[in-house]
């Protein structure tokens, strides 16, 4: 069989431009599925912005009651694997602010990526361990980190403070210097948010940061003048409509003055969810794609 002058080119291109659709690809989606059909099947009631907001259905009877064998304190063994223990540590790490007691999962060096997720009030590094409670969310994070060759940080915040924003970006530091400077992930829910926001000051650390989330934190103001906006960091999001803590549109007006200023910022708002729902119900793989740059 002979090739014609245009079918031969036409190959030779194809070898040429395969690999890198396949390397395109590849880096799309840096984080592979786990368990994508319980955790990333929400329905989308709206979205705007090109797809940068979404209002996704929740429904206390289908994702508490449906979702757990004993509500709020014990998910069904069907949304978690706990072969990721095999790959958790917990350690007291020595950095140049003092100890900081911290969850880890994956290596300690060479990660190809890392998460650092801070909890809330009267909360320690147990909560982002947790693998039974919050519908098994916090499972779902550790396993898509191990899994895809990342490390993830569930540290103890002593103050929410400047002395607390001062560990963890020590704690961001060792990160990017343990990676080889391979992108870092910060994740604050509720109150922890108020270390995101002081992060989001100090352009030093902003500059080892590949994106942060925000589940249900308070709003800042000062977030659209920061550092951290100034260099394009880009911000996720997560919010429940009812929360009573902190409300959804204090929070939606600052991802509005993000967008307005052509920030990368993304909102998923849950329809009827509470303060706890964003930590439930945000798809970390989504987002941890998006993020990680």
């Amino acid at each position: 069989m002979q090739m014609s002058t245009a079918h031969f080119r036409t190959a030779a291109i194809s070898c040429v431009l395969f690999p890198f659709l396949f390397l395109s690809n590849a880096q799309a989606e840096i984080i592979g599925p786990f368990k994508d059909e319980l955790f990333s099947a929400q329905t989308v009631l709206e979205t705007l912005d090109n797809g940068d907001f979404t209002r996704v259905d929740y429904d206390e009877m289908r994702d508490i009651n449906g979702r757990d064998s004993i509500p709020e304190r014990r998910v069904k063994d069907r949304y978690v694997s706990l072969k990721v223990r095999r790959v958790q540590e917990n350690q007291t790490l020595q950095l140049a602010t003092g100890p900081i007691d911290v969850g880890r999962i994956g290596p300690d060096q060479g990660q190809a990526f890392t998460v650092i997720f801070i909890h809330g009030r009267g909360g320690d590094r147990r909560l982002g361990l947790n693998d039974i409670t919050f519908g098994g969310n916090f499972n779902r994070l550790k396993n898509l980190a191990a899994e895809n060759g990342g490390t993830y940080y569930a540290p103890s915040v002593r103050s929410f403070d400047e002395k607390g924003v001062a560990d963890i970006a020590a704690l961001i530091d060792h990160a990017s210097a343990q990676s080889g400077g391979k992108p870092v992930v910060l994740a604050c829910a509720s109150m922890g948010s108020f270390i995101c926001w002081g992060i989001s000051r100090d352009a030093a650390t902003v500059a080892k940061l590949s994106g942060m989330a925000i589940l249900g934190g308070a709003p800042d103001p000062t977030l659209p003048k920061s550092a951290a906006a100034k260099a394009k960091l880009p911000v996720w999001f997560t919010h429940g409509s009812r929360d009573s803590v902190y409300a959804a549109d204090d929070q939606i007006a600052i991802y509005r003055k993000l967008k307005a200023a052509g920030q990368p910022a993304r909102f998923t708002l849950f329809e009827t969810g509470s303060h706890g729902t964003p930590v439930r119900m945000s798809d970390w793989r989504a987002m941890l794609n998006w993020l990680i740059r």
